[in-house]
């Protein structure tokens, strides 16, 4: 009998050490990047939170194309907007680890670890971080019809007519919702919060007048100022942009210390094994060297990071923890 159960457990021993090494050499042939089966294979899903023609869904299409280009596999950006940014993330938070469903997380999903009390996924915990693509400056954009030019006669406008001018934002919580509400305390004004969808629709109603003022995404805002559909009064960014360095900062245009600007990366869900986030790592890297990419997103004012995996992971948790204290201090919450 002793016999029979050593054998037994030799056996189990066995098939357990046979599955592992299967399982590795899996793993290393659908990354391989030579002869073995390459990763990916098939059509690839990017979650994006916010709807099309934002600033994010701009980067996440332009990277994507890049994408497809060097694999050969389509970059499918999947737009899930809603939920102040949550929708798209719990989706992609829950989707299968394998390397076939990437998101791109931003700041608001930061900010979201403690604006909502209960989240149907933990920013921290669930995500695989690839790598921060970019991060974008804000600008202070008004509707024609506002007669300021400047930030200083902004503020001494809006200060005529309290709780008259409506605001657009992202959404409540998000990066625009945050920096005007910042804004409006350091400048003492007293303006509505309009909550959208995204940036392009928040975008849409601000072009037509439906709201007169808002902190817009730099990429989607930049061609309507230079149209003069809109105008442009700063930039939230702690530096002028290089991609309009004639408009001033809004810390130097009379409110010292603002500064409020976006960023957008990569991300998968959490235990996609690693040599898939280490191989979409080296190749997004190699893409934000390119001339083009660097002078078609740093032209519409984005600035490109790149980096680590390791250095995303530890920028995101630092990001909650900036804005937990933000979020705090503003007394904000969304139910």
């Amino acid at each position: 009998m002793n016999r029979r159960i050593s054998l037994a457990l030799v056996t189990i021993v066995i098939v357990a050490a046979f599955l592992a090494g299967a399982a590795d050499t899996a793993v290393a042939q659908a990354t391989s990047t030579g002869s073995g089966q390459a990763y990916p294979t098939r059509p690839v899903r990017l979650i994006v939170a916010y709807p099309p023609g934002g600033g994010g869904d701009t980067v996440a299409r332009i990277i994507g194309q890049k994408l497809f280009e060097a694999w050969g596999q389509q970059i499918v950006v999947d737009n899930r907007p809603g939920g102040g940014a949550n929708i798209g993330a719990e989706l992609a938070a829950h989707a299968a680890p394998d390397g076939y469903t990437l998101f791109m997380p931003a700041l608001v999903h930061t900010v979201n670890a403690t604006l909502y009390p209960k989240l149907g996924y933990d920013i921290r915990r669930d995500f695989a971080y690839v790598i921060l693509l970019s991060s974008v400056p804000n600008i202070l954009a008004v509707h024609p019809s506002v007669p300021a030019r400047t930030t200083g006669e902004f503020i001494k406008y809006a200060k005529t007519k309290p709780g008259q001018l409506n605001y657009a934002s992202t959404g409540s919580g998000g990066p625009q919702h945050l920096g005007m509400e910042l804004f409006k305390r350091l400048a003492g004004l007293d303006m509505t919060h309009i909550p959208y969808k995204g940036g392009a629709p928040a975008l849409t109603d601000l072009l037509s007048g439906q709201v007169q003022v808002a902190l817009s995404n730099m990429i989607p805002t930049l061609p309507h100022t230079r149209s003069g559909r809109l105008r442009a009064l700063a930039v939230t960014s702690a530096k002028r942009s290089q991609a309009a360095p004639e408009l001033p900062t809004i810390a130097e245009s009379g409110l010292p210390g603002f500064e409020a600007a976006s960023w957008f990366g990569f991300a998968a869900p959490a235990r996609t094994p690693r040599p898939i986030i280490a191989k979409i790592n080296a190749e997004v890297n190699r893409i934000l060297e390119l001339p083009e990419i660097r002078s078609r997103l740093g032209g519409e004012g984005a600035e490109l990071v790149g980096g680590t995996p390791e250095a995303f992971t530890a920028y995101v948790h630092s990001e909650v923890d900036k804005w937990a204290k933000v979020v705090k201090v503003a007394k904000l919450s969304v139910d």
